[in-house]
């Protein structure tokens, strides 16, 4: 069969991590052939740069003979350019965080329904295989049951996007929120997966740079109590300065994971299990790997191949959008802890999201910020 054929919305930084792994490679299963944005210039250099067509008309890329569109543009406009693209009849492949709201979630999965074309969201954590390898690990019982764990995630930002109130990077309205809503997303998918549903949050929201307003946090703590009983410590950052990588550790009642995205050999595991590979001492697997930024061309090459199988053999995605729907919720879950200054059951937000209506949680959200930088320099 030929290569699914794919239109880019947003010709951004993201999509330039889901293009540059197929970039001259004749035997993948798709081919980025067009883009689209709404900045002209952005869009003729972008296409120029990787030999695309550019359209410089949204309605022109969705009629066109593309199979599947890629949307890598602001979160708000998720929900709305995936019911575009499903009207269109072409399958959708979104970048996270899914939408902002969990009723722009349900929108996009029914529009996807009613005009039965795929949806997946790109969450590449989901698909680097340095996360499989812990999946299978845990699956195998190696680690026995989890119950502690943390997670850490600094992305340094350069400070415009943070001090700029005109771009959209992290703001309450466009972006659904701070590095909650911008990195969270990606601890939440990855823990939703190895672990299952998480029952309560608290979360501590704060602000290192004196950001306006409109700008969520650009640091935060979460504690997550998952159903299972496991206790797990997420921290995320944009202002931190250290090597980019992401961290995680995973301790069970037959050994611990150790990950770290900056090492070589990026898993570490201890085991007890008689069927560990070395029992009784620390030991890292091989796994497909390479320090930022190499994991994320491979996790987008191993995501987008992924989708474009379940277009050509006609299945759905292993990323449900409805498993991508639960990360946004545990978003909006920690959001509301912060608001209420308190420990808040996952029942609470389902509540509001009957009578309220999730995109309430964001409204006043900056009021419960912590503005560390009062009494910090950086001088």
């Amino acid at each position: 069969m030929d290569p699914v054929k794919f239109g880019i919305v947003g010709c951004g930084s993201a999509a330039v991590f889901h293009v540059l792994p197929f970039k001259g490679k004749a035997d993948a299963k798709l081919r980025f052939v067009a883009a689209h944005d709404i900045d002209e210039k952005s869009v003729t250099r972008f296409s120029k740069r990787y030999k695309l067509i550019p359209l410089h008309s949204l309605d022109e890329l969705l009629h066109s003979d593309i199979d599947a569109v890629l949307l890598a543009v602001p979160h708000h406009l998720h929900a709305p350019l995936t019911k575009a693209a499903a009207e269109a009849g072409k399958h959708v492949l979104c970048e996270k965080p899914m939408a902002t709201t969990l009723e722009d979630c349900d929108a996009m999965i029914a529009a996807c329904k009613k005009n039965g074309v795929k949806l997946m969201v790109a969450e590449n954590h989901r698909f680097l295989p340095a996360h499989r390898l812990i999946k299978e690990t845990i699956e195998r019982g190696l680690i026995g049951e989890v119950f502690l764990g943390r997670a850490y995630e600094g992305a340094f930002c350069p400070s415009q996007q943070f001090l700029d109130p005109d771009l959209w990077n992290f703001t309450l309205d466009k972006a659904g929120g701070g590095v909650v809503a911008d990195q969270g997303c990606h601890k939440f998918a990855t823990l939703n997966w190895f672990l299952g549903e998480v029952d309560s949050a608290q979360c501590w929201l704060g602000k290192a740079v004196n950001s306006p307003p409109n700008k969520g946090e650009d640091n935060a703590i979460i504690l997550l109590r998952y159903k299972s009983g496991a206790m797990i410590t997420v921290d995320v950052s944009s202002v931190t300065v250290h090597p980019l990588t992401n961290r995680l550790e995973l301790h069970g009642t037959k050994g611990t994971i150790l990950e770290d995205h900056s090492w070589e050999k990026p898993v570490q595991i201890f085991s007890s299990h008689k069927e560990a590979e070395t029992k009784g001492q620390f030991y890292s697997p091989v796994v497909e790997h390479g320090v930022y930024p190499k994991y994320y061309t491979i996790s987008a090459r191993h995501e987008d191949t992924h989708f474009a199988e379940c277009i050509i053999e006609d299945r759905p995605p292993e990323f449900t959008p409805e498993a991508a729907k639960e990360a946004v919720a545990v978003t909006l879950l920690a959001y509301l802890s912060a608001k209420k200054g308190a420990a808040t059951k996952m029942d609470e937000l389902r509540d509001i999201q009957k009578s309220k209506g999730t995109m309430s949680i964001l409204d006043g959200l900056e009021n419960v910020i912590q503005k560390n930088h009062e009494g910090m320099s950086w001088d």
